[in-house]
């Protein structure tokens, strides 16, 4: 079974670790998906780093490329407002609860975050006096109340096993009404995983009586389990051994991979924990050891949540996991289609569980009979919470239920040992009516079923034929529609992909120039301008732009390749050959495509060099720029514009760009020049040919033109014509 969340022992590790890094400072807070929050953090005299919180699941510290929104959530914002600049102080554990607090020196006062790993969590910014500014979500429970204005309220505090002294543990099992392993996990809030390891290093079963175990025993074995935790500093991420790798075969692969791509597919496949320390229970599964907890869980789940930005988008674009939309019908339809088969098989099996439980009563009538005889008498006589305690003794009784009068049983087997499945059974009904209740329970869940069956038969019906439509589709050469509410935000602007993955915007009209300039020029970045009034502010990004997807969605064909957009490309470079691709782009975007030339002239400079400040006397309207200094000039430029289908983000899009680089990035694409075809015309070619929508299609054509080749976008493509 995969570990969904941290636990006390893992937060307690964590804890420990992060301390380390007290007196570091907060960079910057993002926000790439909604159950994330990213701090970047820089400590003196080392690299920044990721502080990553997951709402519910994990917190640990990360180095890994992180892409993040254009425009931070709220909540982002509300963080960078109270905690740029804010030095970490500490990093506690509440108790030994599933919380931890972060706390913070601002100019202003301490600050503190509050990070709840447990149910669907939560975090929670807080001033000095407690209050809180702002949770990541309202929420109410019974005692507290999570919103803007009150008094933050940690849970309910649960027992800390490290103040777990012999006594109190002697007094715990003498009042307790659990097994030793419920006792432990629930009432000395250690856990399931963790009380069963307790038990284990004492050598005691799980579900003896907290009246015959070895106290002291188990206090030994749990002060040896809390020292370990203490003690050590590291992180093990253990693998699930199968038919295919055993254990050895993990440990030797796993040993053999350096950090890359490989190495977090391989751990996402095969990882099912990460811990610092070490269990009983982990006995057999091969490990993969780390200097501590964070880069251990880094390598098992930081690929995954390095990706959070794009899970977003996805899901803004309806694509996105089962529960968040589609991207196909025939993809909603068949988890639809799994949703339905599921829940009939759970119809059937608690039916034939139902019916299995009616029929076992009536089977074994005077035992039952006896056993509702007896109970009753003993509570007429003695009251139910005496005959709570005497029935403990009792193998054939599970629990008692005064509130409903009734008791759980364990039936008896084939042998007539209390072996048997457990059954509710109530003491104001007979034999057969408890086994009535049973039967008519079965009944009631067949008449669900029946509506079900009818749905699963009308989701398969409409399955078939959007396959048979998405068969035919894919035949013609057209692309699966994508459902997708918003753009990405590039797409507001003239964009293309140039040589090593680098973005290229350019702005549209005059608030789109000044967009480019004040939001996407910066750093090493490169702005370009045709030698034509009225010409596009262009930004050639250094850093951010597109890398190909190792994950290619379902959805998107062979024949067009997939990119993920990222905010550090790795390759940072920007050559002369770069530059030159740029330039034509920025000239073919310029009125160089509608005056009719062959040739134009673009320069380019560096960010520094391009200002909105004129002189005196000097006036600089919207959307234009004083640009200063040396300009790096492009000359004799082709006039000419390739355009091929890539997925971006998972969504197939028309693209833009130099014809030679076009031409050895898509399979499917056709080289433009100025000509008498007008874009609405070619636009409309497009979509009949590949199912792109106009509206995607028009801003990528630069104005009137006659195709040079065309190899798919305007005419199928080359292996539908030889089907044909």
């Amino acid at each position: 079974m995969m570990k969904a969340a941290m636990s006390g022992f893992d937060l307690r590790a964590i804890a420990q670790e992060l301390n380390a890094f007290n007196g570091a400072y907060v960079k910057k807070a993002y926000m790439p998906h909604y159950e994330q929050i990213v701090l970047r953090i820089n400590p003196k005299d080392m690299d920044q780093f990721d502080l990553v919180l997951v709402r519910g699941s994990r917190i640990y510290t990360s180095n890994r490329d992180r892409p993040m929104p254009m425009t931070p959530p709220p909540f982002a914002m509300v963080l960078r407002k109270h905690l740029k600049n804010a030095r970490m102080t500490g990093v506690r554990q509440l108790g030994f609860d599933r919380v931890l607090a972060f706390d913070f020196d601002t100019k202003h006062g301490s600050y503190h975050l509050y990070v709840e790993v447990f149910r669907d969590g939560n975090i929670i910014l807080t001033d000095q006096e407690g209050v809180i500014i702002q949770p990541l979500t309202h929420a109410s429970y019974a005692g507290r109340t999570l919103k803007k204005g009150v008094v933050y309220q940690p849970p309910p505090a649960a027992m800390d096993p490290h103040e777990l002294d012999q006594e109190t543990l002697a007094d715990l099992f003498a009042t307790s009404d659990r097994d030793l392993v419920s006792t432990l996990g629930g009432k000395a809030n250690l856990g399931g995983t963790h009380a069963n390891a307790v038990c284990d290093l004492a050598k005691m079963e799980a579900n003896m009586s907290t009246q015959e175990a070895d106290v002291e025993a188990i206090h030994t074995a749990l002060q040896a389990l809390l020292g370990s935790l203490a003690a050590e500093r590291q992180g093990i991420l253990l693998m699930k051994p199968s038919k295919e790798k055993d254990r050895s075969m993990l440990e030797q692969e796993a040993g053999s991979m350096g950090a890359s791509g490989d190495r977090d597919r391989f751990f996402e496949q095969h990882a099912v924990e990460a811990t610092p320390t070490l269990l009983p229970s982990h006995e057999g599964l091969a490990q993969s050891t780390f200097s501590t907890l964070c880069e251990a869980v880094d390598a098992w789940k930081g690929a995954h949540d390095a990706g959070a930005l794009a899970r977003r988008e996805a899901e803004k674009l309806d694509i996105a996991a089962p529960g968040r939309g589609h991207s196909t019908d025939v993809e909603r339809l068949e988890r639809r289609k799994v949703q339905q088969t599921k829940a009939l098989d759970g119809f059937s099996k608690k039916i034939e569980k139902q019916q299995m439980l009616g029929h076992t009563i009536q089977n074994n009538w005077t035992h039952v009979e006896s056993l509702l005889k007896q109970v009753d008498e003993a509570v007429e006589t003695h009251g139910w919470k005496q005959v709570k305690s005497l029935v403990k003794s009792i193998p054939w009784i599970v629990s008692l239920a005064p509130a409903d009068r009734s008791f759980t049983t364990i039936l008896p087997g084939e042998d007539g040992q209390p072996n048997g499945p457990q059954a509710i059974l109530s003491l104001d009904e007979s034999v057969h009516q408890n086994a009535q209740r049973y039967f008519e329970s079965a009944r009631k869940q067949k008449d669900k079923t029946k509506g079900a069956v009818e749905a699963l038969e009308e989701t398969l019906l409409h399955l078939q034929r959007a396959q048979k439509k998405e068969a035919k589709q894919q035949a013609t050469g057209k692309l699966n529609k994508i459902k997708r509410s918003k753009r990405l935000w590039f797409e507001h602007h003239r964009w293309s992909m140039i040589t090593g993955g680098h973005l290229l915007v350019g702005g549209k009209d005059a608030k789109g120039n000044d967009a480019v300039v004040k939001k996407h020029l910066s750093g090493e970045d490169r702005y370009l301008h045709a030698d034509l009034h009225g010409a596009p502010s262009c930004s050639l990004r250094a850093t951010q732009g597109f890398v190909l997807d190792q994950h290619k969605p379902a959805h998107i064909p062979d024949d067009i390749p997939a990119y993920r957009m990222v905010d550090k490309l790795g390759d940072e470079r920007i050559n002369e050959e770069k530059l030159l691709e740029a330039a034509t782009m920025a000239l073919c975007w310029s009125r160089a495509w509608a005056g009719g030339g062959a040739h134009g002239t673009v320069y380019s400079v560096k960010p520094a060099q391009v200002s909105k400040t004129a002189q005196t006397g000097e006036f600089v309207g919207k959307g234009s720029f004083i640009v200063r200094g040396q300009r790096q000039w492009f000359k004799d430029l082709d006039v000419q514009i390739g355009i091929g289908i890539v997925a971006i983000n998972g969504v197939p899009l028309l693209m833009g760009g130099r014809p030679e680089t076009i031409a050895a990035m898509c399979q499917r694409y056709a080289i433009l020049r100025p000509g008498l075809t007008k874009k609405e015309q070619l636009a409309n070619r497009v979509y009949k040919n590949t199912g792109l929508v106009t509206d995607d299609v028009l801003p990528v054509l630069p104005g009137a033109s006659d195709i040079v080749e065309d190899y798919g976008v305007f005419s199928p493509p080359a292996t539908v014509k030889e089907e044909e």
